[in-house]
């Protein structure tokens, strides 16, 4: 996840027109203009090697659901008790499931030895409480937003232990990898 300097994933004013907010492109410059170069290169590299994805309608439908395909034809897993807020009828790759643990059980099982990428905050939430996420990548982009939608705003008073395994310096992103400590 991509994240200002004060926690924020995406800007005020965030909707299905405007999914990450005002300004919230900001926050994902060191992968998407031009060609990234150096460390920036090698975590894109590292989360393009995924072997499956999970992530909640709020992110999957504003990015117009990746076109059916986020990465290399690899499985797509939407939590949501909802039905698809855009057509996916032609994309093979994407399956809605109503529940968290459904999600990622699958997409595990999809991803095989290969990690599991996991995309939008609430999902992250979600899958942290419920003690399903092994690992979070945050890629700390040096800007402060002061209002929008954090990445940890949600979760219960309870304390979860972390242990930091790496710290790259990315062209105008720090990426910080952690162990969630069980």
């Amino acid at each position: 996840m991509s994240m200002s300097f004060d926690g924020f994933i995406a800007g005020p004013n965030e909707g299905p027109d405007n999914g990450l907010g005002d300004g919230g492109h900001r926050l994902h410059e060191w992968a998407l203009s031009a060609p990234p170069v150096g460390v920036n290169r090698q975590v894109v590299d590292e989360f393009m090697s995924t072997g499956a994805v999970v992530a909640g309608p709020r992110t999957f439908e504003p990015a117009g659901g990746w076109g059916g395909d986020h990465h290399d034809g690899v499985p797509i897993f939407i939590y949501s008790r909802h039905e698809p807020g855009i057509d996916i009828g032609q994309w093979p790759l994407v399956t809605y499931v109503p529940d968290v643990e459904t999600a990622f059980s699958e997409a595990k099982r999809a991803a095989g030895e290969r990690n599991v990428l996991v995309h939008g905050a609430a999902i992250a939430q979600l899958a942290l409480a419920a003690g399903l996420l092994d690992e979070l990548e945050i890629h700390v982009v040096p800007v402060l937003f002061g209002q929008g939608r954090r990445l940890f705003d949600n979760l219960d008073a309870e304390q979860i232990e972390l242990e930091r395994t790496r710290v790259l310096e990315g062209e105008g992103v720090t990426h910080m990898h952690y162990r969630v400590v069980r």
